[in-house]
């Protein structure tokens, strides 16, 4: 993943929780997904996987899981026990401190595997996959626990960053990466702008959720608009209110 930080203006940023009353995520009122499991698959279904010819895992960004369950200590505490489990990965993505990316486990592993056929790296993203991510939950690894408690070699190390499952967090440590995730992460954050754009022109600067649905997207937006609205919603970057005649997304002024 390409940890170059891109400058973003702040507007783009997850903004930090509030304590306030102001709700901005959807509640889960029986009609969505009930449980974080089921609630990860369907945003994974809203995921492109056809524009980047399947080779990459499905992401989710953690915070889109705040626009169907306003209670995030619930999500945290759900996305940890699969964590936990085995189950999910967690990626801290290069455009923001705050932005995380939550993949299954076992299609992460599929993918990488996949993408390693036949390279030298193979055997050393083979054993990376099964003796460190099947037994940790750490986002970033140092190099002292890589060579002393998983046993690697430096030159393992620089096969790992090379596949691109490691990613140079700064001297000495590195982060745990999905490989060639640069293009999900300019796409995304393309995305993201334009929508937040339409909303912000809108007149008053909002408009129902469902008429944004059902615009006719950009050239500037490649993902699939519902996947863009649970992002923009979970960030707090619009604020959901319900009315009768459905959700309105109001653009906040940071």
């Amino acid at each position: 993943m390409n940890r170059k930080r891109a400058l973003i203006s702040d507007t783009f940023k997850v903004k930090k929780r509030r304590n306030d009353t102001q709700k901005f995520g959807a509640v889960s009122n029986g009609e969505g997904p009930t449980d974080i499991r089921a609630t990860l698959e369907y945003l994974m279904t809203l995921f492109p996987r056809k524009l980047f010819n399947d080779t990459l895992p499905q992401v989710v960004l953690k915070h889109q899981l705040y626009s169907i369950h306003n209670d995030k200590t619930m999500v945290d505490k759900e996305v940890n026990k699969l964590r936990e489990q085995g189950e999910l990965l967690m990626f801290q993505l290069g455009f923001d401190a705050e932005a995380f990316g939550l993949v299954f486990a076992s299609n992460y592993k599929a993918k990488v595997l996949a993408g390693e056929e036949g390279r030298v790296t193979h055997g050393t993203v083979e054993k990376f996959l099964e003796k460190v991510l099947s037994s940790c939950t750490d986002l970033s690894f140092s190099k002292d626990k890589m060579l002393r408690e998983f046993l690697f070699t430096d030159s393992e190390i620089t096969q790992l960053v090379k596949s691109g499952v490691l990613t140079v967090r700064d001297a000495g440590s590195w982060w745990l990466s999905i490989p060639n995730s640069g293009k999900f992460t300019k796409y995304f954050i393309q995305g993201r702008k334009a929508v937040l754009g339409m909303v912000k022109k809108s007149k008053y600067s909002e408009v129902l959720k469902a008429e944004l649905e059902e615009r006719r997207t950009t050239s500037q937006v490649k993902f699939h608009m519902k996947y863009h609205i649970h992002d923009i919603v979970g960030a707090e970057l619009v604020e959901s209110i319900p009315t009768t005649s459905g959700t309105l997304l109001r653009f906040v002024d940071s």
